[in-house]
């Protein structure tokens, strides 16, 4: 069965029968391709080599170096909490990587250590006046995207592929100012193609990923895990073949290969599916970030800088071939809402009444099922709720969930429980009775109660919700019916659409 990740190639070579590869092409290094000396230097070894033998004209988008970003917010914390500046983790990263790769002597490193010497300044600032707003937090972090891409692209140089490094917001990507989650506005599109038009013919640009600048000058970010949409957005503007995603893994898989060790590569997937699985838990793309390749159709593909000649997951528009299950996921520490009244039988305004409190009191919902006197959901994992039981208040600070309680509490029963599991299967869903029919037979064998279900309106979702703590053992037994050829029951199905008897001990 496939594995995850291969180990590390020493020599990165393509095989010569390979299928053609898309041309013009913006390629993401995320930032465990880019931790270090040595997966910097297998990163440019492995550009050039796509470069000499398949034709492909790339551009880069890079994250920052390994843990750079956890410890850029770790060293904004102490000069906030403790008044100290303390950069030694980032310097020491970033000068031993430039002493191994022999880079201690170039432009672009001189310009590494001037951004250290400006990140101390602004970890001094906020020492001095004891504050971190978004917009400071923001300029923070942007130096590990910032640092990572003039490595990079000093190393290309190095080995003989012309380079240039280019800041984000030199490009033309424009945002709100919406720190810590700004959007890209619409009129970057344009100049994003004029100015990348701009590099030399046989240049490879290496471009910050995760960061833009708003109309007022201000570095923004777009959210953990942008430089994804960096990539989609540069490669979608530009008119590019294909946007290639680099990860350290083969692809989308089938299920968090923590979870089940025999995860394999998903082939194909659509936009649709890609975004629903990032949403509800898979870590490969960023939930937003295929949004710029949807709306040119540009097809996204995901690879493994760690194992270069595995295929990866193609995503586009459309998947030729479907199958029962493509794949599935889970979140874990989800808080449910039960919310019932007999004033919803027969009346309209009620869910309105129930959508504006979540609306006043900005709280998300990820799954939702009604019925004619009750309306259950579940709450974004980002707000963590503990426990509740009968006679135990809200944890301390949910001011946002105290508040629909006492809105919602005038006109209906609520119920809030936490410690619950979504798990959801990306399927096709004109053939959910097939899916739902091995998914409960599978519960029902194992006791595992199934406390809701949905069938996502995108029609390639459907979810369910189990307690926490059978919640992993659930995802390994719908793993091992629809993936591994064995299961926990041998009930046989008939498929309505294809008519033929699926035995799900051999489904796949």
């Amino acid at each position: 069965r496939a594995r995850v990740a291969a180990a590390p190639a020493t020599r990165v070579s393509m095989m010569a029968d390979a299928p053609k590869e898309a041309e013009r092409v913006i390629m993401k290094f995320g930032g465990s391709s880019v931790r270090d000396a040595e997966r910097i230097r297998e990163v440019c070894s492995l550009v050039q080599v796509r470069m000499k033998e398949l034709g492909v004209k790339p551009h880069l988008v890079c994250s920052a170096m390994g843990k750079t970003t956890n410890n850029l917010l770790a060293a904004g914390n102490l000069a906030l909490t403790d008044s100290t500046v303390d950069i030694s983790a980032i310097s020491k990263l970033h000068e031993d990587t430039a002493k191994e790769l022999g880079l201690e002597d170039t432009e672009y490193y001189a310009q590494v250590v001037d951004l250290l010497e400006d990140l101390e300044r602004v970890l001094e600032g906020v020492a001095l006046l004891g504050e971190l707003s978004p917009r400071t937090l923001d300029l923070l972090v942007s130096f590990g995207e910032r640092m990572s891409g003039r490595m990079v692209a000093a190393q290309l140089n190095k080995i003989g592929v012309p380079s240039v490094q280019i800041e984000s917001w030199d490009l033309g990507v424009l945002t709100d100012s919406n720190f810590g989650d700004a959007s890209v506005l619409d009129e970057s599109w344009p100049v994003i193609k004029e100015k990348l038009g701009e590099v030399p013919e046989g240049t490879v640009a290496v471009i910050t990923g995760f960061i833009g600048k708003d109309k007022q000058g201000r570095i923004t970010t777009l959210g953990r895990g942008g430089s994804d949409l960096t990539a989609s957005l540069i490669g979608a503007a530009a008119g590019c073949d294909e946007v290639q995603v680099w990860k350290d893994v083969d692809g989308i898989l089938t299920a968090d290969p923590r979870a089940c060790p025999n995860a394999k590569p998903v082939p194909f997937v659509t936009f649709e599916e890609a975004a629903e699985l990032a949403y509800f838990g898979a870590q490969v793309l960023h939930p937003v970030a295929m949004q710029p390749a949807m709306r040119v159709d540009m097809p996204v593909r995901v690879k493994n800088s760690y194992n270069p000649s595995a295929e990866g997951t193609l995503i586009t528009r459309k998947n030729a071939k479907q199958p029962l299950v493509s794949a599935i996921t889970s979140k874990s520490g989800v808080t449910m809402v039960d919310i019932t009244s007999t004033r919803m039988l027969g009346q309209y305004g009620f869910l309105a009444e129930v959508f504006n409190a979540f609306d006043r009191h900005r709280l998300s919902v990820d799954v939702i099922a009604s019925s004619e006197v009750s309306v259950s959901l579940t709450l974004n994992k980002n707000l963590e709720i503990a426990r509740k039981e009968r006679g135990t208040s809200v944890t301390e600070g949910q001011r946002q969930l105290e508040g629909l309680m006492k809105d919602l509490g005038e006109v209906a029963e609520l119920a809030v429980t936490g410690e619950h599991t979504i798990i959801t299967l990306i399927a096709d869903v004109t053939r959910s009775s097939s899916v739902m029919a091995i998914v409960f037979s599978v519960m029902a064998k194992l006791g595992i109660r199934v406390e809701m279900m949905s069938q996502g309106a995108s029609k390639v979702n459907i979810s369910i919700i189990v307690p926490e703590d059978r919640g992993a053992e659930a995802v390994q037994a719908l793993h091992s019916c629809f993936f591994e050829q064995q299961c926990a029951v041998t009930t046989n199905i008939i498929d309505p659409e294809s008519e033929a008897s699926i035995d799900v001990r051999v489904a796949a």
